[in-house]
């Protein structure tokens, strides 16, 4: 059973200050609430223990796909399977963060592994910077919460900049327009880099200028120049590159092998981010205690949930009962992937029968915990919860 603390003096006025309206759930349900997760010391640390773990875990599974050419299996766009390569083989092309979502930590509920958002994951602004203020507003310190993020981030900047000492260190950050959560995401990614000594500067993906000799650039508006950036950071999913922008997968390509710029996060990322990846981990380590069985196929004698291999927030997610019954579906714009079927295991709930879903951010080490809370499905609509260690 989850535990909750509701501290006096709620976040939103925090939130307000800050401009960030989308947060606060206007026309919703609040998204950031006044509750907080209790989370015992020792729980926090098994946390941060199963992420070191399945990162490991992880690394190997991707050598596997990569040794085995499980692209196709995987979803993976053919266009991209050569930068997958090129980035994979190159220890300077460092994967900057990513988010595990597990069930279970919580009485004799072990932790699960759900899945890994290794792309483009987001939820930073609410783990790093909202749930530390809620907790600072009602006088408590730092080390009442498992939250090094940001700092973490600025770590593992710092690393990027050394490990690539021949670019400038530039960074150009970019998202799609009208997702105003994602513009929040990456300013606290930039917030970070420029905390590491990188110059900083954002436009929309749309406003970025890519040339496959010279670089990735952005015209600044003042005096109309193109300013060339040797890193650059996208929120922008990998496959949406390959299927939507072919030319520009081509693009990226040739930057990356021409050393004109490093894009973040890798291409390789995507080995991690398709949820094939999750019966290739059974694959290579069948029960393991922080794994649930994964496979093609719907599972004969256990509950399951099927999962397109490339979709997000919870869309287009299905459980499913012992040999197939459709138990509940989410909606969602995926529904012609293919799909994998993982072992059901039942997220932890509060006395008021609401789910609970653990997320830990992992970047070079785990360093950020927070909790979305919803129904059986955690989709777009669930609300962020942060956590208090008591």
């Amino acid at each position: 059973m989850v535990k909750l603390k509701s501290l006096p003096n709620p976040p939103q006025s925090a939130l307000e200050k800050a401009g960030w309206d989308w947060a606060l759930g206007t026309d919703t349900t609040p998204y950031v609430v006044n509750d907080m997760v209790v989370v015992s010391e020792p729980q926090a640390e098994d946390y941060y223990e199963a992420a070191g773990t399945l990162y490991d875990m992880l690394i190997e599974a991707g050598q596997y796909a990569i040794d085995h050419d499980l692209y196709k299996e995987m979803g993976i766009p053919e266009n991209l399977v050569e930068l997958i390569k090129l980035s994979w083989s190159d220890d300077r092309q460092i994967h900057l963060y990513g988010r595990f979502d597990f069930a279970g930590g919580f009485g004799d509920e072990p932790i699960k592994l759900i899945e890994f958002n290794a792309d483009t994951a987001t939820c930073i602004p609410e783990t790093a910077v909202v749930q530390w203020a809620h907790l600072r507003m009602n006088g408590l310190d730092e080390s009442k919460q498992f939250n090094t993020l940001f700092e973490t981030l600025v770590g593992q900047f710092t690393y990027l900049k050394e490990q690539n000492s021949d670019l400038t260190p530039s960074i150009l950050f970019s998202t799609m327009p009208g997702y105003s959560e994602d513009d929040t995401n990456v300013a606290v990614l930039m917030g970070s880099a420029k905390e590491a000594g990188f110059d900083v500067e954002f436009a929309y993906v749309d406003d970025v200028e890519f040339s496959n000799g010279e670089g990735i650039f952005y015209q600044e508006p003042e005096h109309g120049d193109f300013v060339r950036f040797d890193f650059w950071f996208k929120l922008v999913p990998w496959e949406y590159i390959g299927t939507e922008e072919a030319e520009l997968a081509g693009m990226l390509t040739e930057i990356v092998k021409n050393r004109k710029a490093v894009v973040l996060n890798p291409a390789y990322t995507l080995l991690f981010q398709s949820k094939y990846i999750l019966k290739v981990l059974w694959d290579l380590y069948p029960y393991h205690p922080l794994l649930l069985q994964t496979e093609r196929y719907i599972l004969p004698h256990k509950k399951s949930v099927s999962k397109v291999l490339l979709g997000r927030e919870g869309a287009n997610v299905t459980i499913h009962e012992k040999g197939g019954e459709v138990l509940e579906a989410a909606a969602g714009e995926y529904g012609d992937q293919p799909r994998i079927y993982q072992e059901y295991a039942s997220l932890p709930t509060d006395a008021d029968g609401r789910t609970y879903q653990a997320g830990v951010f992992f970047a070079g080490e785990a360093c950020g915990l927070g909790f979305r809370r919803g129904g059986k499905i955690l989709d777009n609509t669930a609300q962020f919860v942060g956590h208090v260690i008591d």
